[in-house]
């Protein structure tokens, strides 16, 4: 029995959905840390703010307006856009007055932007292909950036040899989402699924480094934190300069001897 191309894609596009549920509900961990400390900490609302683009726009790809025969697209971005959602409302209760009208800010932008281009394609082009090519470029675009969005705390992981704030579960799962939709858009062409998910391989596999390079780093990071909270060691600067003071002890005490 022959297995047609399209079959094969619709099984790659639900393993797709799968895998994307896994990423969207990726930073739980993260969440609900923040839930408990009541505090957003120095984790950034960056990441989830351009997965929310990213969904809003790629429901507005798969409509049938737009391009047909979409529904995979439609109701896997349609839960992650709930799903984001959530996860900036709770940063909203959880962070400052300053962060909370950026993000509001950056939300409200998002909103309207969607809104505009809606409006604009749906009456001012007139064939599937025209709307498909025009929403499609933004979405390799805004996929683009939601991809590199980790590239900030990504920075921030080598100049602090920690990766306590990009977690290791969202990096997997971004890796491995990335990977079922490049191949869902090779099997029937599809160039502007293919460059956003493509990328978003690449720069998981960065952060997957990141993540073997600095583990041990971090853990000891985290380690010697606990013990400074429990008031078993003293301060790194304190601790150097009671070395140091002792080193000149030690050297007069020589010397007069």
């Amino acid at each position: 029995m022959t297995i047609s191309a399209e079959t094969i894609r619709t099984v790659v596009g639900i393993i797709g959905n799968g895998t994307a549920l896994v990423l969207f509900f990726s930073p739980l961990p993260t969440f609900r840390r923040i839930w408990k400390s009541r505090s957003v900490e120095q984790f950034p609302a960056a990441p989830y703010l351009a997965t929310l683009m990213n969904c809003l726009l790629w429901v507005l790809y798969g409509l049938p307006l737009v391009h047909p025969h979409s529904m995979l697209v439609i109701t896997i971005n349609g839960c992650g856009l709930l799903i984001e959602l959530s996860y900036v409302v709770i940063y909203l209760c959880f962070s400052n007055r300053r962060q909370r009208l950026q993000v509001l800010g950056v939300l409200f932008l998002e909103i309207a932007f969607v809104a505009v281009i809606a409006i604009l394609v749906l009456t001012l082009f007139h064939t599937h292909g025209q709307r498909s090519l025009v929403v499609g470029v933004l979405c390799v675009i805004f996929g683009t950036v939601m991809y590199a969005a980790p590239l900030s705390v990504m920075k921030e992981v080598i100049k602090t040899k920690s990766v306590e704030f990009m977690p290791f579960s969202l990096s997997l799962a971004s890796f491995i989402n990335g990977a079922c939709w490049t191949a869902y858009a090779l099997i029937r062409f599809d160039l502007f699924i293919t460059i956003p998910n493509g990328l978003g391989v690449a720069f998981a596999v960065a952060q997957l480094l990141l993540h073997i390079i600095y583990h041990k780093s971090t853990v000891r990071q985290i380690e010697e934190r606990k013990k400074l909270e429990n008031g078993i060691a003293k301060p790194n600067g304190n601790h150097e300069a009671d070395l140091e003071l002792g080193t000149k002890t030690n050297g007069v005490k020589n010397g007069s001897s």
